[in-house]
């Protein structure tokens, strides 16, 4: 799957070779302030892209955060979709300056899929969960848990990516997709899961653990 041994995500290429290119051809010409400006560009999309490795924790039900970002919501809420009952749902919103490479919060098989177009909100306010553009997996443990996890585009995020199909098998922490430039991912926990994480928590996608799937 794309992006598992890469520093810097593949998405970010054409970005970074863009205004490089250009950032040459400005010193080439003599156009100091104009390379400046283009130089620092070529520098924050090699860093908005960046690709770290991270150490996952090990524990047949932990759940791991799948972003880099700021916990804005944890409480129970109606989930129609697929739960049709009320679940628990941790919101992590991720500014420009966070790594934006997504991570899946546990092992597991990906049973459904869903693409939702939508607007491109503040991805902070409540309504953006459903108002949003928008992208979910929900992954079957082997233990046969469900979670649900939803990739939500932002205010300037307008290019959400996702990695894989219905079928595939995830280890938990292994990158499974991208959002630019901003934005959130919300992961919806089965009834009798222990969620650990607190509002205003950071954390750090593949490491910070979230909370843990019931135990059958």
């Amino acid at each position: 799957m794309r992006n598992q041994n890469k520093p810097i995500a593949v998405e970010g290429y054409p970005f970074i070779g863009l205004f490089g290119f250009v950032t040459l051809v400005c010193a080439m010409i003599g156009w100091s302030f104009l390379t400046l400006i283009m130089l620092a560009l070529t520098l924050f999309a090699v860093y908005f892209f960046r690709n770290p490795e991270r150490v996952v924790p090990e524990g047949r039900d932990l759940v791991v955060a799948p972003a880099d970002g700021k916990v804005i919501f944890v409480g129970d809420v109606n989930e129609p979709r697929y739960f049709k009952e009320r679940v628990t749902k941790v919101s992590i919103f991720m500014n420009v300056f966070n790594v934006h490479v997504n991570r899946a919060p546990c092992s597991g098989k990906v049973i459904e899929m869903y693409y939702q177009k939508g607007e491109f909100l503040n991805a902070s306010l409540d309504k953006a969960a459903k108002c949003n553009e928008q992208g979910g997996i929900l992954l079957e443990t082997a233990q046969g848990s469900r979670i649900l996890f939803v990739q939500i585009a932002g205010l300037v995020a307008r290019r959400i990516v996702t990695y894989p199909v219905i079928g595939d098998t995830l280890e938990r922490g292994m990158r499974y997709g991208l959002i630019r430039f901003g934005s959130r991912v919300d992961i919806y926990f089965p009834q009798g899961s222990e969620v650990e994480i607190r509002l205003g928590e950071k954390t750090v996608a593949g490491e910070t653990i979230l909370g843990k799937l019931p135990c059958y």
